[in-house]
C-alpha cells in the first residue's frame, strides 16, 4: 500500500469538497465527557484538511492541528488562517514536535487507522496533561442495510484492489484498547450526506483507494458508479447515510 502520509495528496480537491463533517452531537459528547472547551488546548492529530479542526475552533479552543501530508495541510491553512487560535504542524502521530503535556484533549478523525499503534501511543501519552482524553472518530456506513450503499460497497470491492484492507483496518476496537490500555467508551450518532451524481462521483474519488484516471480500472468504476446513481436517485440526489463513531477515554 502506498505511504499513509502521501495517499491523500491527489485527492485534495474532492476531499475539501466531499468528504463529511461531523455531527453537532460529537463536540456536545466532547464537551460534555472530555472536558472540551474555550479554555481547551487540543491536538488534532491526522487533521487532513482540517474538517474537524474547524468544528474544534468554533468552540473557541486552541488546536494543534497536526498533519503530514502538504496538499492537506495546505488547504487547511488557507481555509482556517482566520482563526486565532489555529496552529497547523507538519508532523506525524508519532513525532509530533508538540511539548510534554501541552494539550488537554487529543482527536483523530478518519485518521486512526494511519497511526503506528505503540509508536503513536508513546508519543501521544506524552504531549497529554495527565487527567486529558483521547476521542477517535470515523464515519462508517450504518449496520441496516442500503440499497444505494450496498451496491457501492459491491463496486468498491469490484474496482478498487485496497477497499477491503482498508475498510477493515477502521474503527478496529482491538488496536484502541491496545492504544488506550483499556476498553473505550463509545457514542453513535446519525449522519448523512445528500449528493447530485457529480457529488457522489467527488465522494469516490475522495478516497484513498479509488483508481485515478489512466488506472484501467477508473473507466469501468465510473460507469458502474453512474448505473448505481441513475438506479437510486430521486429528483437527481441521493442520500448517503453514516454512523459517526466515536471511542473516547483516557490511557491506563
Amino acid at each position: 500500500m502506498q505511504n499513509s502520509t502521501e495517499r491523500f495528496s491527489s485527492r485534495v480537491e474532492n476531499y475539501i469538497k466531499y468528504r463529511p463533517s461531523y455531527p453537532v452531537a460529537v463536540l456536545e459528547l466532547l464537551s460534555a465527557r472530555c472536558g472540551l472547551g474555550a479554555d481547551s488546548t487540543v491536538a488534532d492529530v491526522g487533521s487532513g484538511t482540517g474538517i474537524l479542526t474547524e468544528l474544534l475552533l468554533e468552540t473557541g479552543a486552541a488546536v494543534f492541528a497536526v498533519e503530514p501530508n502538504r496538499g492537506m495541510r495546505e488547504a487547511a491553512e488557507r481555509h482556517l488562517g482566520d482563526y486565532g487560535r489555529f496552529r497547523s504542524i507538519d508532523a506525524t502521530a508519532e513525532a509530533t514536535t508538540l511539548p510534554a503535556a501541552s494539550v488537554d484533549l487529543i482527536t483523530a478523525s478518519q485518521a486512526f487507522h494511519w497511526f503506528d499503534v505503540q509508536k503513536s501511543c508513546l508519543e501521544l501519552r506524552r504531549i497529554l496533561r495527565p487527567d486529558g482524553w483521547v476521542a477517535l472518530i470515523w464515519n462508517e456506513r450504518p449496520i441496516e442495510a442500503v440499497p444505494l450503499l450496498d451496491e457501492y460497497d459491491a463496486l468498491l470491492r469490484r474496482y478498487c484492489s485496497e477497499y477491503d484492507k482498508v475498510k477493515n483496518m477502521r474503527a478496529d476496537e482491538a488496536k484502541i484498547r491496545e492504544f488506550l490500555g483499556h476498553r473505550p467508551e463509545t457514542g453513535v450518532f446519525a449522519n448523512r450526506q445528500v449528493f447530485d451524481y457529480a457529488g457522489l462521483e467527488g465522494r469516490l474519488m475522495s478516497s484513498s483507494y479509488a483508481p485515478e484516471p489512466g488506472n484501467p480500472q477508473h473507466e469501468p468504476m465510473i460507469t458502474g458508479l453512474r448505473e448505481i446513481f441513475d438506479r437510486h436517485n430521486r429528483a437527481g440526489k441521493v442520500h448517503f447515510p453514516y454512523r459517526t463513531l466515536v471511542y473516547f477515554g483516557q490511557f491506563r
